[in-house]
């Protein structure tokens, strides 16, 4: 995904591989007493599609860091990607952003037709859930995770978040619309990874607090490397066609501030993250990560 070097490298890939084998063991749907299959094929053709599994590494590693057994996090790390892949089957909807491709592969929509893909979100959503429910950590954890995850979900959240930008389509918005609006849409994800790694492991609330912040800034960081991607990106890399947010009339970090300005910002925000992880121990992996985020090209 980014290049990293050395042990911060292996970390990163082991990471990735323990979480695509997770994802893989939710995928064991029996046929002969399965028939909404076409529902199966769909959930699992966009949660198998690939993508950088930031927010599932996040949260595995924000449990190490708090003294967790990261291992017992992996199912929790599942779920938070399967939402995050609902949002993408959802967002490329016709009725949403109406993109046709998604990691240089046909949308779920365009493989499988609009109804089956909706379906397939929703699915995976409430399988989240079922994920963090059935999960080996003790109940009261699993409750606190899932409050954490849907609160990021729901209306104070990524839906809503979604809103602010549907509503806004075509309209110049504020600064602080569009801050509020990608704090929802983008950061309110990735700041419950971070936290629920340390849920995970029965962490402070000063570890809680620090998590958050830490997310806070790399997630609008992040935003605003994905809106200068969408301008000035590689589509073979990207796997998908630049210049969606100009096509929709978005007021974007891109829009309101330039290229210059608008990196100068992410690489602030980075910087402002990765002090806040003095508050860990052991933190050259995710201090290495974070520094990459902002060099990723997709």
């Amino acid at each position: 995904m980014m290049k990293l070097t050395g042990e911060n490298k292996e970390r990163l890939n082991f990471y990735i591989d323990i979480i695509e084998k997770k994802l893989a063991s939710y995928n064991n749907f029996d046929e002969e007493n399965f028939p909404q299959k076409n529902l199966a094929d769909a959930m699992n053709y966009s949660l198998s599609a690939g993508g950088k599994r930031v927010r599932p590494v996040l949260m595995l590693e924000f449990c190490r860091l708090c003294g967790g057994d990261f291992q017992k996090a992996l199912s929790p790390a599942a779920a938070m990607e399967m939402i995050h892949t609902f949002s993408l089957i959802h967002d490329d909807l016709p009725c949403m952003d109406d993109d046709d491709f998604r990691r240089g592969k046909p949308s779920c929509h365009k493989k499988f037709g609009e109804a089956i893909a909706l379906l397939a979100g929703d699915a995976l959503e409430n399988l989240a859930f079922e994920v963090i429910a059935d999960c080996e950590l003790p109940d009261r954890v699993k409750i606190n995770l899932i409050r954490e995850l849907s609160n990021a979900v729901g209306i104070n959240g990524m839906i809503g978040g979604q809103v602010i930008d549907i509503e806004n389509e075509g309209k110049g918005i504020s600064e602080d619309l569009l801050y509020k609006m990608h704090s929802c849409k983008t950061g309110a994800l990735i700041k419950a990874a971070c936290r629920m790694g340390c849920i995970a492991a029965d962490a402070d609330g000063k570890k809680l607090l620090n998590a958050g912040a830490f997310a806070e800034k790399i997630g609008l960081a992040f935003q605003i490397i994905d809106d200068i991607l969408n301008v000035a990106g590689d589509e073979k890399v990207l796997g998908k066609p630049v210049g969606s947010d100009i096509k929709h009339g978005k007021t974007t970090f891109v829009t309101i501030y330039g290229l210059e300005k608008s990196m100068q910002m992410a690489e602030t925000l980075t910087n402002e993250a990765i002090s806040i992880l003095k508050e860990f121990d052991e933190n050259e992996f995710i201090v290495d990560f974070t520094k990459n985020l902002l060099l990723r090209k997709k």
